[in-house]
């Protein structure tokens, strides 16, 4: 088991403020149905992969002269990452997990090689390698997997997933949680975030179990940090040499967010608001602690009353007008505060240690390992006043108050960057009615945020493509992607 520290206390919920002030009118580029990272990392900023429509920043938490950071524009070549195919792992005849057509596979690897790109994103599941037991770690699938990817040339981002995968909205699992994790949660249903009605979504553990030890004695955090610690343990000979990025999940779908917006099983459809999602019996402790804290235990009884259901519009929902039952109220302000607050936390605490585990391959290594972090894309409603679909998704951020810097800050403490979704849209391809901005969401989140910590460079890491399906390889799509991969490869 992980060495561990002490998690000090953290009191998320206390009021600051972030007022937001800069202008939305920044126009983005369609740049297509993949993904980029933006980095400020060891004295220079530059762009590298991360997953499914994603633009990402980080901020060092050192910051060198902006000479060296203008030594960017001296990379001009750009490394092109294709993401592992969702349905490459399948179950034996024993039920254990294992590869799918592994020489179909292998050619693929081969074929990817020789068309230039330079390495694969591969989700790592909780639920594969701690199936069975707590703290039995069974690595080997992942073994044979990283071995083919090496021997094939190509280089490795790697996705530690915490969360289940579901198929459609019969609820199927691709992967669920570790087993004895599920079974734990049929005992008590609270482990996992639910919402007014009592629903439960099984995706990812509630915030609210993250330092209870409801885990055969381990807490949440534990679960998480063992299991990182694992696996840098387990791969650490090729550490910088082959694994050249780490994300960590943190949430549904690997990102930092509740599950406000479940479509898998038909309660929230686009563009609905969505719902708080903190009415499991633990969340709920913790806010009756932090409004008795806060001198105002009646505000601990419940979440806002008044907020509309899953797939209700903004209009006529008072909790998201303007009014004395608001957002903009006193309780408003409380609730949105611990509420953000818990998901801040979160990230802090398992991105602190994260960081620890990967520093030495960061000082040690000619390829530093890149820590990233995901948040989802919320760009729906943006445009009005309270920003409701991104208020239930944990992000308080309004037309009055920026909801990514306390978030940026976190991941500047760590060295991390940070993953957005949504980066190849562009605001005339959304309904007008919705009020939907992704390009403002990613001027915020992004490039404004670069600015404000560091320096705004604009130089390219690596891209990555996503997925590699049967499609890539048709002719028609494999005539278009080689000469494409070949010029991001060439120089600019």
């Amino acid at each position: 088991m992980a060495e561990r520290g002490g998690i000090p206390n953290c009191r998320c919920w206390g009021r600051r403020s972030f007022v937001k002030n800069l202008g939305r009118s920044g126009r983005g580029r369609k740049i297509g149905n993949d993904s980029m990272v933006c980095r400020f990392d060891r004295g220079f900023y530059g762009w590298g992969s991360v997953g499914s429509n994603c633009c990402a920043l980080s901020m060092a938490h050192q910051e060198e002269s902006k000479s060296t950071v203008l030594e960017s524009f001296k990379m001009k070549r750009v490394p092109i990452f294709v993401m592992m195919p969702i349905d490459i792992l399948g179950v034996d005849t024993s039920g254990a997990p294992k590869i799918k057509k592994v020489k179909a596979l292998s050619i693929s690897l081969k074929a990817l090689k020789l068309a230039g790109v330079h390495g694969i994103t591969v989700e790592v599941w909780w639920g594969i390698v701690e199936r069975s037991s707590p703290l039995n770690y069974d690595w080997s699938l992942y073994e044979e997997l990283f071995r083919m990817i090496s021997v094939s040339g190509l280089k490795l981002h790697v996705s530690l997933s915490f969360h289940s995968c579901t198929r459609s909205s019969s609820g199927k699992g691709v992967v669920t949680l570790p087993s004895w994790i599920v079974e734990i949660g049929f005992l008590d249903k609270n482990i996992y975030y639910q919402d007014r009605n009592g629903l439960s979504n099984g995706d990812y553990l509630s915030l609210g179990v993250d330092q209870m030890p409801l885990f055969c004695g381990r807490t949440a955090l534990q679960c998480y940090e063992d299991f990182m610690f694992s696996f840098v343990n387990k791969f650490d000979s090729i550490m910088g040499r082959v694994i050249e990025e780490v994300s960590i999940g943190l949430g549904p779908s690997g990102e930092l967010r509740y599950p406000a917006h479940p479509s898998a099983d038909g309660r929230w459809r686009f563009p609905g608001i969505g719902e708080f999602q903190c009415y499991d019996k633990y969340m709920m402790e913790d806010l009756k602690r932090a409004a008795c804290q806060e001198g105002k235990p009646e505000w601990g009884d419940d979440g806002p009353q008044n907020a509309g259901g899953y797939n209700s519009i903004p209009s006529g929902v008072p909790f998201f007008e303007e009014g004395r039952e608001s957002f903009l109220s006193d309780y408003g302000r409380f609730f949105l505060e611990w509420y953000s607050g818990k998901l801040i936390c979160h990230a802090d605490a398992i991105l602190g240690k994260a960081a620890n585990m990967l520093k030495k391959y960061q000082d040690n290594t000619s390829v530093p390992v890149l820590l990233v972090a995901k948040i989802g894309g919320i760009y729906w409603w943006y445009q009005t006043q309270s920003h409701p679909a991104e208020l239930t998704a944990g992000y308080y951020n309004t037309a009055m108050r920026d909801g990514y810097d306390p978030l940026a800050s976190v991941l500047s403490r760590h060295g991390a960057a940070l993953h957005i979704s949504c980066l190849e849209m562009i605001d005339g391809e959304t309904a007008s009615n919705y009020r939907c901005s992704p390009e403002g969401l990613l001027q915020q989140a992004g490039l404004l945020q670069i600015v404000a910590n560091c320096y705004q460079v604009e130089a390219v890491r690596s891209f990555t493509y996503f997925r590699m399906n049967d499609k890539i390889f048709r002719v028609e799509n494999w005539n278009n992607f080689v000469p494409f991969v070949r010029r991001m490869n060439s120089e600019l």
